[in-house]
C-alpha cells in the first residue's frame, strides 16, 4: 500500500483523535504513569513494501505495558509450544477488567487468556523458570527494529513499589501450581517487560511484521513461525482490547492490543503495521485517542479485515 495523500490521512486521524482526549484520563495505579503528558498523540505506519510515515508525537518514548503480552506470548509459543502454554492460560476473552483477581478465585485456577494480568503473569513465569529478562529484551530489539530499547527503570520501581494485586495473582496461581517456580522472580520478569520503552515507530516495525507472516520487512526473515502468528492475531482480535475487544473488532476490525502507557499496536492483513500512542484512557484502559485513530484509518484505507 503506496499512497500520496497517506501522510494527509494521517494529519486527519490525528485530528479526529484529538477530540476524545479530554473524554479519558491517564493512568493513575501506577504513580509514574501519572505523570505523562495526557494530550499527547502520535501515529507511526509502515506497509509491507516499507514505506515508513509519522505524524504527532510519534517518537515520544512511553512504556509498552501490556502490549508486552503479545511479544512474551511469542516468546513463550516459539520456545515451549502451544500445548505446554495453554496448559497454564486459556483462551477465551474474560469479559472482566484486565486487573481481576475475580475468576481466579470463582471460575477457574487457569486464567482465561494471556492478555489480562494474570495470564500475562503465568507466561512470565513460564519464561522466567528457565531465561533471563535480557533473553526476553533481544526478540524486543528484533521485532521493534532498534536495539536501544530498555527498561524505564523509575516505571519498573513504580510498578514493582505499587503491584500488590499483580503478587497476589501470581501467589494465587503459585497456590493453585499455575505457577511452578519463584513468585518474585516471576514478577520481577512481568514488571520488567511492561517497563520498556518504545515509540510508534517500535510498535508499527513490530505490526508490520505480524501483518506480514512474521517476515521482517527489510530482510525478509521469518522471525515469527507462521502457527505462532495464527494464534497470536486471533487472540488479539478476541482479547487484545480487554473487555472492550469486541467493539474494537466491529468498528476497527484489526488485530491489536493496547497498554496503559497509551500505546496500542495494530495489523492490517497484507497491508500495514501501525502503532499509536496516546496516554488519555478510556474506562477499559485502551488509549482512546488511538482508539478512535485506528478507526478513522480503518475507514479511511479499507483497513477492517471484513471489507468487502
Amino acid at each position: 500500500m503506496e499512497m500520496e495523500n497517506i501522510t494527509e490521512i494521517l494529519n486527519d486521524a490525528l485530528e479526529y483523535g484529538r477530540k476524545y482526549i479530554s473524554k479519558g484520563n491517564v493512568a493513575t495505579y501506577i504513580p509514574e504513569l501519572a505523570k505523562v503528558d495526557k494530550d499527547s498523540l502520535g501515529i507511526s505506519l509502515v506497509t509491507i513494501a516499507g514505506g515508513r510515515y509519522h505524524v504527532g508525537d510519534w517518537d515520544k518514548e512511553f512504556t509498552i505495558q501490556s502490549i508486552s503480552k503479545t511479544i512474551s506470548l511469542i516468546f513463550a509459543l516459539e520456545h515451549f509450544g502451544p500445548e505446554f502454554v495453554f496448559s497454564k492460560v486459556g483462551m477465551e476473552p474474560s469479559g472482566d477488567p484486565f486487573n481481576s483477581i475475580a475468576k481466579l478465585e470463582t471460575k477457574s485456577k487457569y486464567p482465561s487468556n494471556p492478555f489480562i494480568n494474570a495470564g500475562a503473569i503465568a507466561i512470565a513465569g513460564l519464561i522466567a523458570d528457565r531465561y533471563k529478562f535480557e533473553d526476553y529484551l533481544k526478540l524486543v530489539h528484533r521485532l521493534c527494529g532498534r536495539n536501544s530499547i530498555d527498561i524505564d527503570e523509575n516505571v519498573y520501581m513504580s510498578e514493582n513499589e505499587t503491584g500488590m494485586l499483580n503478587r497476589s495473582m501470581a501467589y494465587l496461581m503459585k497456590n493453585n501450581g499455575i505457577i511452578e517456580g519463584d513468585v518474585e522472580k516471576t514478577l520481577e520478569l512481568y514488571f520488567k517487560m511492561c517497563s520498556i520503552k518504545i515509540n510508534t515507530n517500535d510498535l508499527a516495525n513490530y505490526a508490520s511484521i505480524l501483518a506480514n507472516g512474521g517476515v521482517e520487512i527489510e530482510s525478509q526473515i521469518q522471525l515469527i513461525d507462521k502457527s505462532t502468528i495464527k494464534i497470536l492475531k486471533s487472540l488479539m482480535v478476541t482479547c487484545g482490547m480487554y473487555d472492550g475487544s469486541g467493539e474494537f473488532a466491529i468498528r476497527v476490525g484489526m488485530p491489536a492490543k493496547s497498554g496503559v502507557g497509551g500505546g496500542i499496536v495494530a495489523s492490517s492483513e497484507n497491508k500495514v503495521g501501525i502503532g499509536v500512542f496516546g496516554p488519555s484512557l478510556d474506562s477499559q484502559g485502551n488509549s482512546i485517542g488511538g482508539y478512535h485513530i485506528l478507526e478513522y484509518l480503518s475507514n479511511e484505507l479499507g483497513l477492517h479485515y471484513f471489507s468487502c
